[in-house]
């Protein structure tokens, strides 16, 4: 049996850095804020991790409404559709009316906090609530780091750095779109700057380039990434090594491991400038608060299918490629997502299913991907997933990937960018899975654990302040030309 490899801990991040360590205004503690999306979360929890707050933290999620109609209502800012939500139950009562626009109620996820840092307790994400504790027991504490992740978090995150700014340091992760200096730190890949670059503009209608977001180049409050954020650090890795070696150890090698997502849609982001109906609404429905922190703008969402399209043909070429290189593997693992497609999941069970090398994750058993990260010996993925790419990445072992012609807009250029840094390779059916080869691993939590770290002994060196006074010139992270 080949021993497996896993990737060599970050050298500048050891345990907690200094910065985190002791003294009145430094961070020993902190809050996520979620949405649910396991997506989302998985990104905030890798920077935390990486920061060495793994056991000082708690999740608080946003909920919206949900079923029925809120389906339709997504797109609203989850301010204006608690509003509506509201709206509708106060108009209509428990008539059936009602409880056919408005489905089942959406359920908090269950929280698994870690140590107990004050605000355990709440469940949900409240900007008052989070906001007050932070600046009560900023004297015997130190400060709240908030990280947050996702559409959704965006208004309670910069709520509670505006109702407690010299108490909290607020990192938003994935592009807010609009005024990020509402925030401390901005975590993004750098694809989601594309809009910006000339093919970008080529891609988007002329009569919609005037109001796509983002509008400007990263500024001085900006990480950029290569990918997503994660937890599936060196730690993370050795402790699944050794919960999954039992099951995975006696497997014939190389391992190889297939990762099946879903067709992605695009999706468009407008800012749109004095908006007269939402005006009247913040009269009327008792919007203040919202607009106070949005300004005279409010950003829409929109999606089309497109941004990764595939179906039975993508799943059909895979099962294809997976025959042709079964000769020169040991055992192969085959792992569907939530997105994937019944039709596509349909195909590779129906192909693929009984063949001795082969096992298929039926969803029901404890979840292995972990597991897998620390035992293969190479990885297949579907092109469509930036998450299930970046952990793969991160282990330095052999990624390929499959169905890249079927991406386009931002997509396309993470693709390319690994592929210039010989990180992933196209899938073809004609590889030696048993001829390994290598890269420097990923470190996307690190690199932004690291310049989080920078940000902050810059600020404390006098005392806790918000990350756009002066005296800070100088820490600025331009857009780079690979864009």
């Amino acid at each position: 049996m080949r021993p497996i490899r896993l990737p060599e801990p970050p050298s500048g991040l050891m345990g907690m850095p200094e910065i985190f360590e002791g003294g009145v205004n430094v961070i020993r503690r902190a809050v996520v804020i979620g949405n649910g999306s396991a997506g989302s979360e998985n990104q905030s929890l890798g920077l935390v991790r990486a920061l060495g707050l793994s056991d000082k933290y708690s999740i608080h999620r946003v909920t919206r409404p949900r079923g029925g109609i809120n389906e339709w209502l997504r797109w609203l800012p989850v301010s204006v559709h608690k509003v509506l939500d509201n709206l509708i139950r106060q108009l209509f009562g428990n008539s059936r009316l009602v409880m056919s626009l408005q489905g089942r109620k959406l359920v908090p996820f269950p929280v698994q906090n870690g140590a107990h840092v004050g605000l355990s307790s709440i469940l949900e994400a409240d900007a008052k609530k989070i906001a007050s504790i932070a600046r009560e027991t900023f004297e015997k504490e130190g400060p709240l780091l908030i990280v947050a992740s996702g559409r959704d978090t965006i208004s309670v995150a910069s709520s509670i750095k505006r109702l407690a700014p010299e108490s909290v340091f607020v990192i938003q992760i994935q592009h807010p779109r609009s005024r990020l200096d509402r925030f401390d730190l901005v975590v993004t890949p750098r694809h989601d700057y594309y809009a910006l670059t000339a093919n970008g503009q080529q891609e988007i209608p002329r009569i919609l380039r005037w109001c796509i977001t983002p509008k400007e180049p990263p500024g001085r409050n900006v990480v950029l990434s290569m990918g997503a954020l994660h937890q599936a650090d060196s730690a993370a890795l050795r402790i699944a090594a050794t919960a999954w070696h039992d099951e995975l150890a006696p497997l014939p090698k190389p391992l190889l491991i297939v990762n099946i997502g879903g067709p992605t849609n695009s999706e468009l982001v407008i800012e749109v400038q004095t908006i007269i109906p939402l005006l009247v609404l913040e009269v009327k429905l008792g919007l203040l608060d919202f607009f106070h922190f949005v300004g005279p703008s409010i950003v829409l969402y929109w999606g089309w299918k497109g941004n990764c399209k595939y179906g039975s043909d993508l799943a059909t070429q895979l099962v294809g490629s997976l025959q042709n290189v079964l000769a020169s593997c040991g055992s192969v693992r085959i792992s569907f997502s939530r997105r994937t497609p019944k039709k596509v999941s349909d195909i590779i069970l129906q192909e693929l299913s009984k063949h001795p090398k082969i096992y298929i994750w039926d969803g029901e058993d404890p979840n292995p991907h972990m597991g897998h990260l620390a035992w293969a010996d190479a990885f297949v993925i579907t092109a469509d997933s930036i998450s299930m790419l970046s952990e793969a990445c991160s282990t330095g072992k052999p990624v390929y990937v499959i169905g890249g012609e079927c991406c386009k807009w931002k997509f396309s250029v993470f693709h390319k960018t690994l592929r210039e840094r010989g990180v992933i390779r196209p899938f073809t059916g004609l590889e030696d899975i048993s001829d390994s080869w290598s890269y420097p691993p990923l470190n996307d939590a690190a690199e932004a654990a690291a310049r989080t770290v920078s940000f902050v002994a810059a600020m404390s060196t006098s005392s806790f302040l918000p990350l756009n006074c002066k005296g800070h010139s100088d820490v600025q992270i331009v857009m780079e030309q690979s864009l």
